[in-house]
C-alpha cells in the first residue's frame, strides 16, 4: 500500500512540473511568434488565446510545492539545522527529534484541517450538494478563477491534501525513528542513476583492457 502511495506522490509531482514546463514553453513561443510578421501564421496565432497559461502554471506550481513538501519529509531533503541536536546525548537527542517531528505533524495537521474547512465553505459544499441533488438553500456557490473560470475550491484543495499528506509523512518518519532510531537522509551530492552509469563505465573499461591483453597475448 505504501509503495503505491509513494509512486502516486512521485507521479503527481513529475506530471505537474513537466506539464508546467510545457505550458510555459508553448506560451513563450506563442507570444514571441505572434509578434513576428509571418504572413498567415501571425494572424492565426493572434486568434489563439493563451492568457490562461500563466494562471494554470501558478496553480500547478502551488500543487507541486505542496506535494513536493510531503515528498521532502519522506526522503529527508528538507534543510534542517541540527548542530546542537547532534551534540546532545543520545537520550536528549531522541527526545528533541521526536518533539520536532511531533511539532511538524501537529502544524501540518492544523493547516490541513483549517484548509479543509476553508475549501468546504468556499464552494465545495455547494458543488457536492448540487451534484447529489440535495437541497442547496442559501449555500455559497463560491468564486471562480479569472481566466480558467474554475471553481476556486478545487485550486485551494491543494492546501488540505498536501498538508494532510505531509502530516502523514511526519508520522511515518516519527514511527520509523521510534523503531530504528534512524531518520531519512538524502545525500545532496548523489545523483540518481549515476552509480549505475559508473559501474557500467568501469565494466566497459575492464572489458577493453581484458580484450587488449588477450590480443597482445595472441601476437
Amino acid at each position: 500500500m505504501m509503495k503505491y502511495l509513494d509512486h502516486l506522490e512521485e507521479i503527481i509531482i513529475t506530471f505537474l512540473i513537466g506539464m508546467a514546463t510545457v505550458v510555459v514553453f508553448v506560451a513563450v513561443v506563442h507570444r514571441y511568434l505572434s509578434g513576428v510578421p509571418i504572413p498567415g501564421v501571425q494572424d492565426w496565432l493572434l486568434t489563439i488565446n493563451m492568457s490562461w497559461a500563466q494562471e494554470l502554471c501558478i496553480y500547478m506550481f502551488v500543487w507541486m510545492a505542496k506535494f513536493g513538501a510531503a515528498y521532502g519529509v519522506r526522503s529527508g531533503i528538507h534543510v534542517g539545522v541540527d548542530v546542537i541536536v547532534t551534540r546532545l546525548p543520545d537520550t536528549w537527542r531522541t527526545k528533541c527529534v521526536i518533539l520536532g517531528i511531533a511539532g511538524g505533524a501537529l502544524f501540518t495537521g492544523l493547516i490541513g484541517t483549517l484548509g479543509a474547512r476553508f475549501v468546504w465553505e468556499n464552494g465545495m459544499h455547494y458543488a457536492l450538494f448540487n451534484k447529489l441533488g440535495m437541497t442547496i438553500g442559501d449555500l455559497y456557490e463560491g468564486p471562480i478563477t479569472p481566466d480558467l473560470e474554475w471553481p476556486t475550491w478545487i485550486i485551494y484543495s491543494a492546501v488540505p491534501l498536501g498538508s494532510y499528506l505531509m502530516c502523514f509523512r511526519f508520522l511515518q518518519v516519527g514511527w520509523g525513528f521510534f523503531r530504528t532510531g534512524e531518520l531519512p537522509h538524502h545525500d545532496h551530492g548523489a545523483v540518481d542513476g549515476l552509480e549505475d552509469m559508473v559501474d557500467a563505465t568501469v565494466a566497459l573499461e575492464e572489458y577493453e583492457e581484458h580484450k587488449f591483453e588477450k590480443a597482445g597475448g595472441a601476437k
